[in-house]
């Protein structure tokens, strides 16, 4: 079968195809500079040469680090001096080596690494530690023998290919009712019940590389290899992922390889006293928005060094994938900063990090090839054209891109337009504008819109009536028009995704409060950094009617397929503020109206007898039951008529 080119199937990409190729040639010419002509797989080993490992009866320790002219191992094993008997030794290529018998060290001990260099040297830690605790004290970061005396033993078996992923993004510090940060075993036991049982069948989980600062949100990472001690043992954290996959979920993470904290004694940075180790040189290697240090993906030992990352976690935790955060930032030499992206040319010109493009598709070719069915989401605003075509059509080979626009959108219509001003055309073209050649993640709202200083969606469509007018005794028309909107919202995303569909933690039953990690500035608290699942499972509440809702139309697109259908839209009408649709197997009807219902209305719809699947309406949701449940509707000379309530979405299953 021959694959189409991208600028086959794109016209507007035609002027284009000689950078598209050379782009293409550029990444195959990478990979046969790292792997030959073999498997990439077998070629990016550098997570099991460089950590600390036992061989034989010893331990064995290495580091890259051209610039250094001595390095020490020190900790609880020498107490903190420096020894010749911990002294590594060059073994060429910049890398060092020590090797140390196993009595030596033990399960549980701390260590750093001293390195000097001409005219410096100070604290390191191994670029490529895989455990790291932090003083409770001191504050400072230390790495840790890890080598429990029994291994953890899985027993889940990986869900599979997941083509139509339901995402349910968490992070696990804030997952618990508790002020405090919550642990890998609070979310098994107390979280992950609840993703099943709404229905989402993919986890994906942030800040789970080893972060200075807790309130990062896990983004400015500084140990790529070490999983959050702050959060639990790996141990911990596997029994989470086995569990999740005993229960059919896909586990993915939020991977960061688009920048790194700029920290010294616990990061990357200056890490043998070069400014450029794994970072671009001069101005370029820091990133002016983030102040973080920006990789230089055109060093092979970088290349290395981030390829082994995403084989470790896929290997060591038996992960399903990544979500690959700020990847606009890493394929642009601008970072995206200031951009419209409205040409084009802005893909292909000399703006364009052609080093981090390799890198990415190379990423993408590693991760499929150690694991078919695994996931790859691309976290990019620019719209870069090719981004998730595959790689033989001359795309970079991601499954799926997030379609980042949409919740800005929802956020630019509520913000600025009245009911009565909101367009059904347009709600249309932004929830269905994507490339034909490539999947999306769709989302109303994801962690982003739930930060302090921005406002999610039901704070946006009640604000400070959420905290009086929430119990089911209230009358509060605000409150009815944001509980309404709220679910009809997610469902017309959820129906009209182009592959699958992401919502935030807490999100789904309309979580009250914003998220602010605790900092100076609010007295290190962590009021604001948690979740109140008790406030949906209060049936007293109203959250629990939006909770139900998310699960009732995630089960139901997952049990009729409804993402492997064929999207078609049959009724748009600005004035009276409806939209209807088919795909699959149901039709969607939304009226948007503020305070209109219409009876008996009647639009083209596929031939059929059709019954009410589920609606809006309904009191277990919330509503106001103007609906039957067990409506039946058959067309007549191709038209069906509803009956459609103001502020409602239903739902019509074909029967015949």
């Amino acid at each position: 079968m021959i694959t189409k080119k991208i600028y086959q199937t794109d016209p507007w990409l035609e002027p284009y195809k000689d950078a598209i190729e050379a782009r293409h040639a550029h990444i195959l010419a990478d990979r046969r500079k790292l792997a030959g002509e073999g498997p990439l797989s077998a070629a990016v080993n550098n997570h099991i040469y460089y950590p600390l490992h036992r061989e034989g009866g010893d331990w064995v320790l290495r580091e890259w680090a051209p610039n250094a002219t001595r390095i020490y191992l020190t900790g609880d094993c020498n107490n903190w001096k420096r020894t010749e008997a911990y002294a590594f030794k060059p073994v060429g290529g910049g890398n060092w080596e020590l090797r140390v018998p196993e009595m030596f060290l033990h399960h549980g001990e701390l260590y750093k690494l001293w390195i000097e260099w001409p005219g410096g040297g100070g604290e390191r830690l191994p670029a490529y530690v895989t455990r790291v605790v932090q003083d409770p004290e001191t504050k400072l970061f230390s790495a840790q023998v890890w080598a429990p005396a029994v291994p953890y033993k899985w027993t889940g078996r990986k869900p599979g290919r997941r083509p139509h992923p339901l995402i349910y993004e968490c992070h696990i510090g804030m997952s618990g009712e508790q002020e405090k940060v919550a642990s890998f075993e609070d979310f098994r036991r107390d979280v992950l019940p609840r993703v099943q049982k709404l229905g989402y069948n993919v986890l994906q989980i942030m800040a789970l590389q080893e972060h200075p600062y807790y309130g990062s949100f896990g983004y400015q990472v500084s140990n790529f290899f070490a999983l959050s001690s702050r959060f639990g043992t790996p141990e911990e954290f596997k029994a989470l992922v086995d569990d999740a996959h005993r229960r059919g979920i896909a586990v993915i993470m939020d991977i960061v390889h688009s920048h790194a904290v700029r920290n010294e004694l616990e990061g990357l940075s200056r890490l043998d006293g070069r400014e450029d180790l794994y970072f671009y040189q001069g101005p370029q290697g820091f990133h002016p928005a983030w102040d973080s240090r920006c990789f230089d993906y055109g060093k092979d030992e970088v290349k290395y060094f981030l390829l082994a990352n995403c084989k470790y976690w896929m290997e060591e935790y038996h992960l399903d994938g990544f979500r690959f955060d700020g990847v606009t930032s890493m394929i642009y030499w601008d970072h995206g900063l200031g951009k419209d992206f409205g040409d084009y040319r802005y893909y292909f010109d000399q703006g364009v990090d052609e080093n981090a493009i390799s890198y990415l598709a190379l990423a993408n070719q590693l991760i499929h090839e150690l694991d078919p069915e695994a996931i790859t989401i691309a976290e990019d605003v620019s719209g870069m054209a090719g981004l998730a075509a595959p790689f033989e059509a001359g795309g970079v080979g991601f499954d799926f891109r997030m379609a980042m626009g949409i919740a800005d959108h929802w956020i630019k219509w509520i913000k600025e337009l009245s009911d009565e001003q909101w367009s059904m055309g347009g709600v249309w073209w932004e929830l269905t504008n994507k490339r034909a050649d490539e999947h999306t993640i769709s989302y109303a709202e994801c962690h982003d819109q739930a930060l302090v200083g921005d406002k999610t969606i039901i704070f946006r469509l009640i604000d400070k009536e959420m905290y009086w007018s929430m119990d089911k005794g209230s009358q509060n028309l605000l409150v009815d028009r944001g509980v309404a909107l709220h679910k009809m919202i997610r469902l017309v995303t959820l129906a009209t995704c182009g592959g699958g569909y992401l919502n935030f933690m807490g999100n789904e039953f309309g979580h009250p409060e914003w998220i602010d990690f605790p900092r100076e500035g609010n007295g290190w608290s962590y009021a604001h950094a948690r979740r109140l699942w008790s406030i949906a499972d209060d049936p007293k509440l109203r959250f629990g009617g939006l909770q139900a809702f998310d699960a009732e139309m995630v089960h139901y697109v997952k049990r009729e397929r409804i993402l492997s259908g064929t999207l078609r839209q049959l009724y748009v009408d600005e004035d009276r503020k409806v939209l209807i649709f088919s795909r699959g197997n149901s039709i969607f009807a939304f009226n948007f109206n503020p305070a209109a219902s219409f009876e008996n209305f009647a639009f083209q719809a596929p031939d059929g007898e059709y019954a009410m699947a589920f609606n809006s309406d309904e009191a277990v949701y919330g509503g106001f039951s103007r609906l039957r449940a067990d409506e039946r509707h058959a067309t007549v000379d191709g038209r069906l008529s509803l009956y459609l309530p103001s502020r409602v979405a239903l739902v019509l299953k074909k029967i015949k």
